[in-house]
């Protein structure tokens, strides 16, 4: 590939970074969820959840609450699709308040915000991981991928380039613990 086309694809996929990362990062916006739940436009309501899984069920719904123009969330939707999981994607205007009625502390935040059972999946998780964590059963709000690290599901690069990154486990008092390494 001449430098031109690398310089051009390298722009490209910044700007679909910052799009997505910008969205994630921003504040409360005005308007509301736009789901049909009123659970989940509720003020001070916790944002609905997924239905915990069944000791031999299949694996439970998960419910993804992600900013409407971010695709970046729509290819982590797919990739737990492709691993057994039922996914609902729920488009909504206040990402941030989605994050603090889940319990996600502000400096582990991402793109989007699932919901599985009685936890949350922020970012870009590996669906290995919520199969360990829903197996585990951990006394914790969740698990966070922060940021948006190359090469976890759904920010796969054309190049093949991974960043190492964790998996961080989320306690009640919003501290984290490692919960996976991936990309070493």
């Amino acid at each position: 590939m001449n430098r031109s086309i690398t310089t051009l694809v390298a722009a490209v996929l910044a700007a679909g970074l910052a799009a997505c990362s910008g969205a994630s990062q921003a504040g409360p916006q005005p308007g509301a969820d736009r789901s049909a739940s009123a659970e989940a436009t509720s003020p001070g309501a916790p944002p609905a959840r997924a239905e915990a899984p069944q000791a031999g069920a299949a694996l439970p719904r998960v419910l993804v609450h992600k900013d409407p123009n971010c695709g970046c969330c729509s290819l982590w939707a797919e990739h737990m699709r492709r691993e057994g999981f039922e996914v609902e994607l729920r488009d909504v205007d206040d990402l941030a308040a989605v994050r603090e009625r889940a319990g996600v502390p502000a400096a582990k935040a991402s793109c989007h915000t699932a919901l599985v059972g009685d936890y949350f999946v922020e970012g870009h998780v590996p669906a290995a991981d919520v199969r360990r964590l829903l197996a585990e059963r951990p006394d914790a709000l969740g698990i966070t991928a922060p940021g948006m690290p190359l090469g976890s599901p759904g920010m796969e690069m054309p190049n093949g380039r991974t960043d190492a990154y964790s998996v961080e486990l989320v306690h009640g008092d919003g501290s984290t613990t490692e919960f996976a390494r991936h990309g070493e």
